[in-house]
């Protein structure tokens, strides 16, 4: 399929039958699909998949579908609807892989928030070593090696496309704000004064 696409090209392409096409190629993929990829598919331009995907993803949204569509920082993909996945995690319990701990919980959020960070911050931040839980998170694809400290040499860690695929976001600056969890300044001086009691 070339990359040119000429007027008669999209003639031959009703919207439904690009939406159609489009649906067909999303619910067959591993994981996400860029919409250069997509629109090399149906031999379209990116606009106008990006456009159609966009009209799906309405659509699926505003008639209740359990399915919906998501643009991720990896491309396009399907996603079960928020509502079910209580409904999910108990028909698909036994075959669930394992989850992940509290503390690669806690782990994977310090680094998605302080990224680039060392292990040796991330324990300072946690309280407790970190090496074992990086490395769980390394070997499930969520976190990867960006660099080395300039100053240490401690190797740097941050968040894969990998990641913010399984969280449906397109990039970090979707993640919810950490301020409004965090205790206010005048909490924190009323904690110490009372443990300095």
């Amino acid at each position: 399929m070339t990359e040119e696409y000429s007027a008669a090209d999209e003639q031959l392409a009703s919207p439904e039958l690009t939406r159609s096409r489009l649906e067909a190629l999303l619910v067959v993929a591993e994981g996400a699909v860029p919409v250069a990829d997509l629109a090399r598919a149906v031999g379209m331009p990116p606009a106008d998949v990006e456009a159609a995907l966009r009209v799906l993803a309405a659509d699926y949204e505003a008639r209740g579908s359990g399915i919906r569509f998501r643009d991720t920082a990896a491309g396009w993909r399907l996603f079960a609807a928020p509502e079910h996945h209580d409904l999910i995690r108990t028909a698909l319990r036994d075959d669930q892989p394992s989850k992940l701990t509290q503390a690669a919980l806690e782990t994977l959020a310090v680094i998605a928030y302080r990224q680039p960070v060392s292990r040796s911050r991330i324990g300072a931040i946690r309280g407790v070593s970190a090496d074992a839980v990086v490395r769980t998170l390394v070997s499930r694809g969520l976190v990867v090696e960006v660099g080395t400290e300039e100053s240490s040499g401690a190797v740097l860690y941050g968040t894969t496309a990998s990641f913010l695929e399984k969280l449906g976001l397109r990039s970090l600056a979707e993640l919810p704000p950490l301020s409004e969890h965090l205790p206010s300044l005048q909490d924190v001086l009323e904690s110490s004064e009372l443990t300095s009691l």
